[in-house]
């Protein structure tokens, strides 16, 4: 098969579709269902979710927590400094961040809070654009608990806030509600899930849908475009996840319903783990591992039966992902997806982060 040109996941987007702010109640959000057997849209509200679930399904879901990553800070000259924490090194005090102005940050550059409560040095540039930075806390409490104190949401890009940024409404929104706050490693939130409500979630388990939880520490590649000419060009982002027993079990025989993904997050920690191991791990074990696959057209898929997720950016490689499980196997979800997105347009969808939603069947 030839290589696939990027352009075929491209598709023009009116600005005003972009959802700048969620819907008053998680699940009031809109939901496009897709019969993939019957070639089939409806459209639907996101609580009608559980009329196309049955007792015995799985759900499972993306349970990582969205850390208030983005510190505001300042250099010794008085200049503004904005630090993205990505992943902690070594001892929890030594991070990986995204710094801006970053040219004016060489190796030994410091910055800190104005009020005195942390001080940084970068010890390190890496040829990603990223750097490590070294922090000294004078409460002496981690980077993590410093970061919920004093940081903000890292909103998407797309998402346009003034001042500085993310709103407290935002802090409760931008957050799935069974997000686990003990795994705060994610700076982007996993958001096919955040349409989801307790009520919601009471109604399928009173419906005998079962719940199974992996944590995939979503990065700032879940954002990054394809800019090769080629899908297969594209160098993936990698990102570390765990999959405890009981959901490693969910993914094999015997099965007592579908396996459903709740988001690209779910399907790439999924496909991976089965990429590697053709059965749960011994001993009960959890799996640590890192996800470099990348999902595009004709792939195949070994563990989920049905998806829900959101409307994703052009040439993106989460928009490769849908396409290949709209036709798994061929090529032919490509052009459906341009269909289904053009409906979406039309019909006025909101889309990304804090729109609205796919299920596909």
């Amino acid at each position: 098969m030839p290589p696939l040109a990027a352009e075929l996941f491209d598709y023009e987007l009116p600005p005003r579709l972009i959802a700048q702010t969620p819907v008053a109640r998680r699940d009031e959000s809109r939901l496009l269902v897709v019969h993939r057997a019957e070639h089939r849209l409806e459209h639907r509200t996101f609580r009608d979710l559980h009329e196309y679930l049955r007792s015995g399904d799985t759900l499972i879901r993306n349970n990582a927590a969205v850390l208030p990553a983005r510190l505001h800070a300042q250099r010794p000259t008085g200049g503004q400094v904005e630090c993205l924490l990505l992943h902690p090194l070594d001892d929890g005090l030594t991070w990986r961040c995204l710094v801006k102005p970053g040219r004016k940050l060489p190796v030994g550059a410091t910055f800190g809070d104005p009020a005195g409560n942390y001080s940084a040095t970068v010890t390190l540039r890496n040829d990603d654009g990223s750097v490590v930075v070294r922090f000294v806390i004078a409460s002496g409490e981690s980077v993590v608990a410093l970061a919920n104190r004093l940081g903000a949401v890292p909103l998407p890009p797309y998402i346009v806030r003034a001042g500085d940024g993310a709103s407290a409404a935002d802090r409760e929104r931008y957050q799935t509600v069974y997000a686990d706050r003990g795994q705060q490693v994610a700076v982007a939130a996993p958001t096919a899930g955040l349409h989801f409500t307790p009520e919601l979630l009471a109604t399928l388990a009173a419906r005998g849908v079962n719940f199974a939880d992996a944590t995939l520490h979503v990065g700032l590649g879940t954002f990054k475009p394809i800019t090769s000419e080629t899908i297969e060009a594209h160098a993936i982002h990698r990102e570390n996840y765990e999959l405890p027993a009981a959901t490693q079990r969910a993914l094999f025989p015997p099965l007592p319903g579908r396996r459903i993904a709740i988001g690209t997050t779910a399907v790439r920690t999924i496909e991976d783990f089965l990429s590697h191991h053709a059965a749960p791990l011994p001993d009960e074990r959890a799996c640590f591992a890192e996800a470099g696959i990348f999902i595009f057209p004709p792939r195949l898929f070994r563990g989920v039966d049905a998806l829900v997720t959101n409307f994703h950016q052009p040439r993106s490689t989460l928009l490769c992902l849908v396409s290949a499980f709209l036709a798994p196997g061929s090529t032919d979800g490509i052009v459906w997806l341009q269909e289904i997105y053009r409906e979406a347009i039309a019909r006025e969808y909101r889309f990304f982060s804090y729109g609205d939603a796919m299920l596909i069947l």
